[in-house]
């Protein structure tokens, strides 16, 4: 490298000035993909992927575009405090605190264009909860549940398909307290339980409908897509959300995970170490973002990079929103107006689904 910008100096240096020119620029429209002298904690980018949200030590993760897509909804650590953060989606600027509730860090999701919905321990019991997205206002209960619940899907009729976590036994939780050190990339294992998609309808009643983990519901509402454990390999199904009409999506050695579907339905987003697997050490693998038809066909990956990148969502423009602990550069940093303190964790980006 060295070499070679002492070469292009000299050739800089000895050209005519309209080759001189011609030169120059050439390298602006190269300069994207080289890494400065002295900044290489970030290695050029394996793909086009664009870094959206950028706070002094502060890490935003699995990002939620709105309906309308004016808004993405994040969860957001600084320090040990953790909230859910509602943010433009233009520019990945915060616009207001949505909820401190510890409860909705792995449950609140969009309603509407104004409204969201989440899992809350207030008034003595586990129940989904609305509010409005500005943070302000009252809240309402939409109906009281039971059990240990997360990710949950509120149906247009009332009905609501959630993940029930299950004890697999007492002892192997009390070793997950004691030895196990809580991994938030990771929302799809939960050491010590075991997992199922149950619904509760509209009177309470709860239905059994799969194991499974991490659902979806499609644009039509009529499915629902899911990942699903199976040894040490996890695949992608999805059911309609009465739980029949089973279908496989996925079947390799790799752990496929955190599906979310594209706007016109043909097509599912989801989370992937098949590209970098490491079957006997998941935690070590490689992940990046994956696209696959709902008939299994179509394969694509849409993420190139050596970091962890995980939970994409499609937002109503077309573009895919994900987040990521890639390297952030010197240029980033200046770009985000970060002078100093700490960029290393995770952050928001987006891409374009890419073409075959």
């Amino acid at each position: 490298m060295r070499k070679t910008v002492i070469f292009l100096i000299a050739l800089i240096s000895s050209a005519p000035a309209t080759q001189a020119s011609e030169i120059m620029d050439w390298l602006d429209e190269h300069a994207a993909g080289i890494v400065p002298m002295g900044d290489r904690s970030a290695p050029a980018p394996a793909d086009a992927a664009t870094l959206l949200t950028l706070e002094n030590k502060q890490n935003e993760m699995y990002p939620l575009p709105s309906p309308d897509g004016r808004y993405l909804l994040a969860v957001t650590w600084q320090g040990k405090d953790a909230l859910i953060s509602r943010r433009f989606s233009e520019n990945g600027d915060p616009a207001n605190r949505v909820s401190f509730d510890v409860r909705a860090l792995d449950s609140m999701r969009w309603m509407n264009n104004n409204k969201v919905y989440y899992l809350s321990d207030r008034a003595g019991g586990l129940g989904l909860w609305e509010k409005i997205s500005d943070g302000e206002g009252m809240q309402r209960r939409i109906q009281r549940l039971d059990g240990i619940l997360t990710q949950p899907v509120l149906l247009a009729d009332g009905a609501i398909i959630v993940v029930r976590l299950k004890p697999v036994s007492r002892k192997a939780k009390t070793k997950t307290r004691r030895h196990t050190k809580h991994d938030d990339f990771n929302n799809w294992t939960f050491p010590g339980f075991g997992t199922e998609i149950i619904r509760y309808d509209g009177n309470g009643t709860a239905h059994v409908l799969s194991e499974g983990v991490n659902p979806s519901l499609s644009p039509d509402g009529k499915w629902i897509a899911f990942a699903m454990p199976t040894g040490r390999s996890m695949h992608l199904f999805r059911m309609r959300t009465d739980g029949s009409d089973l279908i496989q999506i996925t079947d390799a050695r790799s752990v496929d995970v955190q599906p979310s579907w594209s706007n016109d339905g043909k097509s599912i987003l989801f989370t992937s170490n098949r590209a970098g697997i490491d079957l006997r050490h998941p935690n070590k693998s490689g992940w990046d973002i994956w696209s696959i038809g709902i008939d299994g066909r179509n394969l694509l990956q849409i993420t190139f990079d050596k970091a962890r990148d995980g939970a994409a969502r499609m937002g109503s423009d077309g573009r895919i929103y994900f987040h990521s602990d890639r390297g952030i550069s010197k240029a980033l940093r200046a770009e985000h107006q970060i002078k100093s303190g700490s960029s290393h964790g995770y952050h928001i980006w987006t891409i374009s689904r890419p073409s075959r």
